[in-house]
């Protein structure tokens, strides 16, 4: 069976005004897409693995162009796992909300797990080449402000950019973003106003994603 991963990087559960969004999309591509599983991903409940000193040292033994020695292995066991759920899925949809112009903590540290060489990216001689390629990522985020293009605060935008690139170099390039906004700076109802906006936008984006 197909799968679509859900990237899950809010702690607030019901009250995520991301989830909200979220809920819809999934909603739409569910009943057009019957034949894909729908799997979650909570990063606040998910105990990620530390990047300790060993693992950071398998990394650069990885990024040397060798194999992981067996000492190393036990300590990458729990990292290729998760890379392996990651690349399992045929579709992602990452629900995230700007935290300080950027993405939460949580999401920072997954990426930080699964981006690996020889896994999800390798060095040629022509530069980087992503190994996540033919697979498609929705990302439903929501800010406080508004960070879209043409706004004052969209050079503090640090969110879209980011996924887009990290995203990118693995080579997932088929990204679309709904982003929720604003949430807070235009009283509550600009805020449901918004998001039923939003939720509109992704019931659209699901009947094609």
């Amino acid at each position: 069976m197909k799968k679509i991963l859900h990237i899950i990087a809010t702690p607030r559960g019901e009250e995520s005004r991301t989830l909200k969004v979220s809920e819809a999309f999934l909603a739409g591509f569910k009943a057009r897409n019957p034949d894909y599983a729908v799997e979650e991903l909570d990063l606040s409940n998910e105990k990620l693995p530390a990047l300790t000193a060993k693992r950071v040292d398998g990394k650069y033994i990885l990024l040397g162009g060798k194999d992981m020695p067996p000492e190393f292995q036990a300590a990458w066991k729990e990292i290729a796992a998760h890379i392996n759920r990651f690349l399992s899925a045929d579709k992602y949809l990452l629900s995230s909300p700007m935290w300080n112009f950027s993405i939460p903590y949580m999401l920072k540290h997954y990426i930080d797990v699964i981006v690996q060489p020889k896994y999800l990216f390798r060095y040629t001689e022509n530069g980087a080449q992503g190994l996540a390629t033919g697979k498609k990522m929705a990302v439903i985020t929501s800010r406080g402000g508004e960070y879209g293009p043409g706004t004052p605060a969209h050079s503090y935008d640090f969110q879209e950019p980011y996924l887009r690139t990290v995203f990118g170099f693995v080579g997932i390039t088929d990204i679309v973003f709904i982003n929720a906004e604003p949430m807070d700076a235009s009283g509550a109802q600009v805020q449901a106003d918004k998001i039923k906006e939003a939720q509109s936008e992704a019931r659209e984006l699901a009947k094609g994603f």
